[in-house]
């Protein structure tokens, strides 16, 4: 057996660049020119972009962690009469035909999802809540002008009706598909309502809107959906005061079992609701107050009174509304971003004499997962190298959540299904107890680089690697020490085919 390992070791090409799990939202631009390097988990580094926006922001890597492109909106545009919304390329440069997009001056109001057809192609989502009203698209083609790409269709409406600034997305269950989820505004005179709209986005392009009327009335147009990190659970807090807590099904779509964590105040004063996050392990939530009085809040999932369960762990009345948005970074810690206003009235942008170490800085948990002090909150504790930052932080959502395999929806990680355009690949699998080692030999191939990667039952990508082919055979030897029991499925992917399997320790 060792004299065969040796001989599949030297006649085929070997896989290299490995890193365990994903990088797409390895860099974060948000702010005013602040930004994150994620790529060394250890120990991330301020960086600085090209963006002067008080919220509303996107950016996505490739799956080495390279920075591809990022969007905001940006308030100097809305001052000149054009679109506020602007794409930027990885020089942090205005990205070809990037300028001009519709949106509006919010939070949670772009979102940037990869065609699952095309390596090549990204779809663009805006919408509207204050100075347009809807839903739009825009196509960024990331393979023009040397990899700077282009935007090549922009400003498709899909809605026209009023949206809260919540939009988000979550991978179908199939970890290929994407759901895009978003809410009809309650902010419209006469019009309160508790309807959610969502459109699946698949190889063959964006299917049609699906409403959904669940859980209590919203009345307001500034909110926030957040999910948990396995995508079961879904937060929706409103600036009026509303928590609802919510099942989600990865497969269906289905938004259910709303638990009511804090009702919606019809009159002023509200319960100004402003971020939410969940920790790693889906065992805790996190929400801010942005007020006069600002409050993070934690909240015990698995307690039997949720809402009874809620903690403050930090308040602060200088300065006023000084804690906004909170997301979950790929290091597992949760990052809390909070504007500074100069009374009497919050200045945007900042001139020079107000940078400072309140909005010079994010707040850090460092330990989400714990219960109550233990969790670790470090207000103003990393630095922006002197940049700054409002309200927002960069609205990515998990680009990496793999498939949820064993549920109903797990058909894109049957053993040697194959998609593209070739059906006679074929991919095996042995995992040997002993060495620790899964042996992974695929047979009939066309491509020639392509990406392996290794999922558990949660959709977790444990092990990812790119990988030169020399057609038609690939092998690889992929040692995995303190792998748990269980299930897990294997996808290699290459520009001519995917293959998936499965394998059992």
């Amino acid at each position: 057996m060792k004299i065969k390992r040796l001989i599949v070791f030297v006649i085929f090409v070997i896989c290299n660049m490995t890193t365990f799990g994903q990088k797409r939202n390895a860099v974060w631009c948000f702010g005013d020119k602040s930004g994150i390097d994620f790529n060394a988990l250890n120990s991330p580094v301020p960086i600085v972009s090209a963006l002067n926006t008080r919220g509303s922001s996107t950016s996505i890597c490739d799956t080495s962690g390279q920075l591809l492109f990022y969007s905001a909106y940006d308030t100097t545009s809305i001052i000149s009469g054009t679109d506020p919304v602007t794409i930027y390329n990885r020089n942090h440069v205005v990205m070809s035909n990037g300028d001009s997009m519709k949106g509006g001056v919010g939070y949670n109001e772009e979102v940037i999802i990869p065609d699952p057809a095309n390596t090549n192609l990204f779809y663009f989502f805006h919408i509207g809540v204050t100075l347009f009203f809807g839903i739009f698209y825009s196509i960024v083609d990331i393979s023009h002008n040397g990899g700077l790409g282009v935007v090549t269709q922009k400003n498709i409406q899909l809605q026209t009706f009023a949206n809260v600034d919540c939009l988000n997305a979550i991978k179908h269950g199939n970890g290929r598909d994407w759901w895009v989820i978003f809410r009809e505004s309650g902010g419209t005179p006469g019009n309160p309502n508790s309807d959610f709209y969502q459109y699946l986005i698949t190889p063959a392009g964006i299917s049609n809107v699906s409403a959904q009327n669940v859980g209590s009335t919203n009345s307001t147009n500034l909110g926030k959906i957040t999910f948990s990190k396995s995508g079961d659970k879904m937060i929706y807090n409103s600036y009026r005061g509303m928590i609802e807590l919510y099942d989600y099904n990865r497969c269906t779509g289905i938004i259910s079992n709303p638990i009511t964590l804090f009702q919606e105040t019809i009159l002023p004063p509200y319960n100004h609701f402003w971020g939410s996050e969940f920790s790693p392990d889906g065992s805790k939530l996190y929400v801010t107050i942005s007020d006069q009085t600002s409050y993070l809040f934690q909240f015990d999932l698995n307690a039997p009174n949720i809402a009874g369960s809620i903690d403050t762990l930090w308040s602060t009345n200088f300065p006023g509304e000084a804690i906004g948005g909170l997301k979950r970074g790929p290091d597992g810690k949760i990052y809390e971003s909070g504007p500074y206003t100069s009374p009497p009235f919050f200045v945007y942008p900042y001139p020079d004499r107000v940078y400072n170490m309140y909005n010079m800085n994010l707040g850090i948990i460092n330990s989400p997962d714990s219960l109550g002090a233990a969790c670790d909150f470090q207000p103003y504790s990393f630095y922006l190298g002197g940049k700054s930052t409002y309200w927002g932080l960069p609205n990515n959502p998990d680009y990496d959540l793999g498939p949820l395999i064993g549920s109903s929806c797990d058909s894109l990680t049957a053993v040697q299904e194959n998609v593209l355009n070739n059906t006679n690949a074929t991919l095996n699998l042995y995992y040997h107890p002993g060495w620790k080692t899964l042996f992974v030999n695929a047979q009939n191939l066309k491509g020639t680089k392509g990406t392996i990667k290794i999922y558990d039952t949660q959709g977790n990508i444990i092990y990812t690697s790119l990988c030169g082919i020399q057609p038609p055979y690939f092998t690889k030897d992929i040692a995995l020490p303190g792998l748990a029991q269980g299930v897990y499925v294997v996808q290699l992917q290459t520009e001519k085919e995917i293959l998936n399997g499965k394998f059992v320790k």
